[in-house]
């Protein structure tokens, strides 16, 4: 009786998330204004989206290595960000040619950050999505490394943030992180991912990324959304990404 409780409770909490997310769609950024855009490399590294790309990359890579959990956020987000363009396939290509490159680099990371903050510092919105976005990147993986606080303080100052607001932030993605499905039991984490415990490796992964997909307040949709809806899309991605850990652990994936 209690496992069926759990399911109906997580059935409503996604479809109010699935119904907000639809409300809250309204981006500021459109296909409209993409129009006319000359796509190649360097115009795109240039423009405010590229660089955001770069300074995920280096975010991504702050703590030596991009995980599998960072990999397909950051995935989904390169899918999100090439919808704008009148030619999606040659946009994705490009950025995840920007990211591979950005993600090496250690010694730009200033320069980048100062010239995203010049494009977008009238845009208090855009800087703070943005900036929880990375936060959120950092955090997916469960843990916040020294390095990745760090990468993260330096992009926060050059964006603007106060120390307090940047405090503040982290102590959100933190709160959120200690209410994660990681400190239930492995019949729930299989529950949240709608799945059972004779799923297949496959079957795993290939429900776990349509779940991140599903909910993910990425980027660019998140640009109209109110602080709630962020909140509660990026609690529940944490919970899923929680299950989804304790399954790999548990099956030693």
């Amino acid at each position: 009786m209690s496992q069926l409780l759990l399911v109906a409770v997580l059935f409503a909490v996604f479809y109010w998330i699935s119904k907000s997310y639809s409300r809250y769609e309204k981006s500021e950024y459109s296909p409209k204004q993409f129009r006319s855009f000359v796509l190649n490399k360097e115009a795109l590294a240039n423009s405010e989206l590229g660089l955001f790309v770069a300074l995920v990359a280096k975010v991504a890579k702050a703590d030596g290595r991009v995980d599998e959990l960072e990999a397909e956020l950051v995935g989904n987000m390169f899918t999100d960000i090439s919808t704008l363009f009148p030619d999606p396939e040659a946009t994705k290509q490009l950025l995840k040619e920007i990211f591979s490159i950005e993600k090496e680099i250690s010694t730009n990371v200033d320069t980048v950050a100062l010239a995203l903050n010049t494009l977008i510092k009238n845009d208090p919105h855009k800087r703070i999505q943005m900036m929880q976005f990375m936060v959120n990147l950092a955090y997916i993986d469960g843990t916040l490394s020294k390095s990745e606080e760090a990468m993260l303080h330096r992009i926060g100052w050059y964006l603007q943030f106060s120390d307090d607001e940047f405090t503040e932030m982290l102590h959100q993605f933190d709160s959120m992180h200690q209410k994660s499905v990681k400190e239930s039991s492995i019949d729930q984490a299989y529950m949240l991912l709608g799945i059972t415990q004779e799923a297949s490796v496959d079957e795993i992964k290939k429900a776990y990324r349509a779940l991140v997909k599903q909910y993910h307040p990425d980027i660019i949709k998140a640009q109209g959304a109110n602080e709630e809806y962020i909140q509660l899309s990026t609690a529940k991605v944490q919970e899923i990404n929680g299950a989804y850990e304790m399954i790999k652990k548990s099956r030693g994936m």
